[in-house]
C-alpha cells in the first residue's frame, strides 16, 4: 500500500521515448536515474561497496553537459553540494556508512538554508570502518540525523533495483519540492546485485536562466534584474534564529502527514507480522512462504520511506489480523528500526527482534526458525502435521 504519490516537478518534461527495459547494476542504476532525473552535477569520493556510482558519474555525466568532481574527501564532497545545492542546481553525492558519517555537518547545514539535493548511502557493516559487507546499521544516522540541531533528512529506502531507481526521480522531485536533502538508503546487496529494470523517461533538467524562474532563492546572481538573494546559516540574533527554526519546522510537520509510503503484504489473518525494509524485507518474503508450510500466517509491513516512518501502517494489523499475537522487526542491525516499530504498536503487541550485523545476511530458514520460537514463547499454536514436526525440530 502507498500513502502518497509525488508528481513530477513542473517545468521537467517527461521523454516521449518508449520504456527501455535492460540488465543493470543497483550502483548504476542508481547512477543512470539520477541523470534521468535531471541531475547535472555530482561530487564524491570513492568508498566500497558504493564505487561504480561514482565511475558512472565521471564517465556518462560529462556526457550531457554536466559537472563530475572526484572531491579529496567526503567532506569536501558534501560542501561542494552545499554551494552548487545553493545555486539551484540538481546535485548528487553518494557514499557508504563511514563516508556518510562524515558528511553529516554538511548535511545539518544543507537542511539549515534549505537547498535541496540528494544522497545515496549504500550500506556497509558497521561501527568505525568496518567491514564493506551489507549492513543497515545507519536507520538512526539517516532517519535521527547525525549532524547538530533540529532537522530532518527524508529517507527513502528501496527493496529492488527498479524500485531505487523510481525513489531516485522521485528524490529529487521531493528534495526541490520541500528544500531539503533527500537519502537513498540503500545496502551493498543492493548496490551489487543485478536486475531487470524499466529505464526512467528522461527530464529536460533546469539550467541557466530557468533556475531563477523554478528556484528565485538560488543564488544565480541578480544581474541588476532583482533584489541580492542571501544564504545564511550563521545566526548572530537568536531570537530571529528561534523564529526560522520554528518555521523550519513546520515544514516537517507536513512531510510527515504528506509523505509516508509502506508496502502492506498478506497481512489479513496474519498469525504474525513482520516488519523489515529495503532487501531484508526481499528474504522475509521468502520466510513467509516457508512458515505458511508450517501452519503460520505471517504478513509483513515495509516502510518505504524510513522519515518520515509510516507509523500509521501498523494500525491495520489490528483492523486486518486482530489474532496476530506478535509483531517481529526484522533487520541487518542490532535493532533500530524496532524502535520506530515499537512507537507504533504502542504496546498493543509484543515485539522481537531477529538481526545480524557484521556484514552477514539473515536466511529465510534462519528467520523462519527464530520466529516460530518466538511465536510459541508467546502462546502461538502452530496447526496440522508439519506444525507438530517443526515443533520438535525446535525443541
Amino acid at each position: 500500500m502507498t500513502d502518497k504519490k509525488t508528481t513530477p516537478m513542473d517545468g521537467h518534461n517527461e521523454s516521449a521515448s518508449k520504456p527501455e527495459r535492460k540488465l543493470m547494476k543497483g550502483n548504476e542504476a542508481l547512477a543512470l536515474a539520477a541523470i534521468r532525473a535531471g541531475c547535472r552535477y555530482y561530487f564524491g569520493y570513492p568508498i566500497t561497496p558504493q564505487n561504480e556510482i561514482t565511475e558512472y558519474m565521471s564517465r556518462e555525466l560529462p556526457k550531457v553537459g554536466g559537472s563530475f568532481i572526484q572531491a579529496e574527501s567526503e567532506l569536501a564532497s558534501i560542501n561542494m553540494c552545499y554551494g552548487a545545492a545553493a545555486a539551484g542546481g540538481r546535485v548528487l553525492t553518494s557514499s557508504s556508512s563511514p563516508g556518510v558519517a562524515l558528511m553529516q555537518e554538511g548535511l545539518s547545514g544543507l537542511a539549515n538554508i534549505q537547498a535541496p539535493m540528494v544522497i545515496i548511502n549504500v550500506m556497509r557493516a558497521g561501527p568505525g570502518i568496518g567491514a564493506i559487507q551489507p549492513a543497515q546499521a545507519d536507520y538512526f544516522q539517516a532517519t535521527r540525523g547525525g549532524g547538530n540541531g533540529d532537522y530532518h533528512i527524508i529517507v527513502y529506502a528501496p527493496d529492488s533495483i527498479q524500485e531505487a531507481m523510481d525513489m531516485m526521480t522521485k528524490g529529487f522531485d521531493v528534495a526541490d519540492e520541500y528544500r531539503n536533502p533527500v537519502m537513498i538508503l540503500a545496502d551493498g546487496m543492493l548496490g551489487q546485485m543485478m536486475e531487470p529494470v524499466t529505464i526512467p523517461p528522461a527530464r529536460n533538467p533546469i539550467m541557466g536562466d530557468e533556475i531563477a524562474k523554478a528556484k528565485p532563492w538560488a543564488l544565480t546572481g541578480h544581474k541588476n534584474k532583482r533584489d541580492r538573494n542571501a544564504i545564511n546559516s550563521v545566526w548572530l540574533d537568536q531570537y530571529a534564529f528561534e523564529e526560522y527554526s520554528n518555521e523550519l519546522w513546520k515544514k516537517y510537520i507536513r512531510a510527515e502527514k504528506e509523505l509516508p509510503e509502506y508496502e502492506t503484504v498478506d497481512l489479513e489473518d496474519a498469525d504474525i507480522v513482520f516488519a523489515a525494509y529495503g532487501t531484508t524485507a526481499r528474504i522475509v518474503r521468502e520466510a513467509m512462504d516457508l512458515l505458511a508450510e508450517l501452519g503460520i500466517k505471517a504478513g509483513l509491513i515495509r516502510p518505504k520511506t524510513v522519515w518520515p516512518f509510516p507509523y500509521h501502517a501498523f494500525d491495520e494489523i489490528a483492523l486486518k489480523a486482530p489474532n496476530c499475537k506478535l509483531v517481529i522487526s526484522t533487520e541487518l542491525s542490532r535493532g533500530q528500526l524496532i524502535q520506530d516499530v515499537k512507537l507504533a504498536i504502542q504496546g498493543k503487541l509484543p515485539v522481537e527482534l531477529i538481526g545480524r550485523v557484521a556484514g552477514i545476511l539473515l536466511t529465510p530458514d534462519e528467520i523462519t526458525e527464530e520466529s516460530v520460537a518466538l511465536y510459541k514463547a508467546v502462546g502461538g499454536a502452530q496447526s496440522g502435521e508439519a506444525g507438530a514436526k517443526t515443533g520438535k525440530e525446535v525443541e
